[in-house]
């Protein structure tokens, strides 16, 4: 019987991608095992370390991580093109990964990321795998933008939040793709001749300068400024991440609907914050859950289409025009 390709697309969502772990866990424990991988933002990340057969160790750390050590890994920076350099997790995939390159891999992966001033998606399917992760969740205006090839690039979800069209480019007969957000808005709606003289929002409050020789002054400063002080007071975090998810949420929509996928799983993850990376266990559990509920349906959809290409040829993959090594 012919072998249908499978791709695994693994959208964004921040710390939410931790529920691709689950969803990655019931695939295996089904049989189905993806023969190209793609992935965007975590969804690259976790998808990279699954290709890289480092998945184990990326459970461990995200199971690991409180509240704490969360906040210990926002290296703040605040006069560079992000709010967070980003360092200290780039040393621990560089500590996990090493120099392992995508070219290297048993199976194909791609990384997407976005390049600033031409909003042109870039597939990053060779060079570092470390590097390629980096630039794919490079959120604006969070992660500092990585240099790739003499192009500074940062979060693919801006344009391919689901990568359903690069698993098909590079192959893929039978796509699965894992969308996170797709409870976090809704359909979206309209509120119309809204009120807008009444202001009941309190008037902003003027932050105390903090002490320059006061570490703790100044990390307590910036938590607050980052996390926010209350549902009724943002921090920059939030408005930042919202204002981005809901563009990559109106983007997700328009591309399912032109390019869908074979079999698609939204785990049910209301409730769960962008930020919330401490929640590793809940996640990986919903994910799993999701993909099992469906399991039954997508081996038998795979079945079938193995049945059918035993008598139509399998049309070859063109080459992508996009594709750039990751230094």
């Amino acid at each position: 019987m012919a072998k249908t390709k499978i791709g695994l697309a693994l959208g964004g969502g921040a710390a939410r991608g931790w529920a691709h772990i689950g969803v990655i866990r019931a695939l295996a424990e089904a049989g189905i095992v993806p023969d190209i991988i793609a992935g965007t933002s975590i969804g690259a990340v976790v998808g990279g370390c699954y290709v890289a057969e480092r998945l184990d160790e990326l459970e461990h750390f995200a199971r690991e991580l409180t509240r704490r050590k969360v906040f210990g890994y926002l290296d703040f920076n605040l006069s560079g093109s992000g709010l967070i350099t980003g360092q200290r997790l780039c040393n621990r995939l560089d500590e996990a990964l090493g120099e392992c390159k995508i070219e290297d891999l048993k199976r194909p992966f791609t990384a997407v990321a976005t390049e600033i001033g031409t909003g042109h998606e870039v597939w990053l399917s060779r060079g570092r795998l470390a590097s390629a992760m980096r630039a794919s969740y490079a959120l604006p205006g969070i992660f500092k933008p990585v240099n790739i090839n003499k192009r500074w690039l940062f979060d693919g979800a801006l344009v391919n939040p689901v990568p359903i069209s690069v698993c098909r480019a590079l192959g893929a007969r039978y796509v699965i793709a894992v969308n996170l957000n797709a409870d976090m808005y809704g359909l979206g709606a309209v509120l119309a001749n809204l009120d807008a003289g009444a202001d009941d929002a309190n008037e902003p409050e003027i932050e105390p300068v903090a002490d320059a020789g006061s570490g703790t002054s100044v990390r307590k400063l910036l938590q607050r400024q980052f996390f926010g002080k209350g549902e009724n007071a943002p921090g920059i975090s939030t408005v930042m991440v919202d204002a981005f998810n809901i563009v990559q949420n109106r983007i997700a929509r328009s591309r399912l609907a032109g390019d869908p996928p074979d079999a698609l799983l939204s785990p049910r993850l209301t409730g769960i914050g962008m930020f919330d990376f401490h929640r590793a266990d809940e996640l990986i559990e919903r994910g799993h859950m999701t993909a099992r509920r469906e399991i039954e349906d997508i081996v038998r959809e795979i079945g079938v289409r193995r049945a059918l290409e035993t008598t139509t040829p399998t049309p070859r993959a063109q080459p992508a025009s996009q594709l750039t090594a990751a230094r």
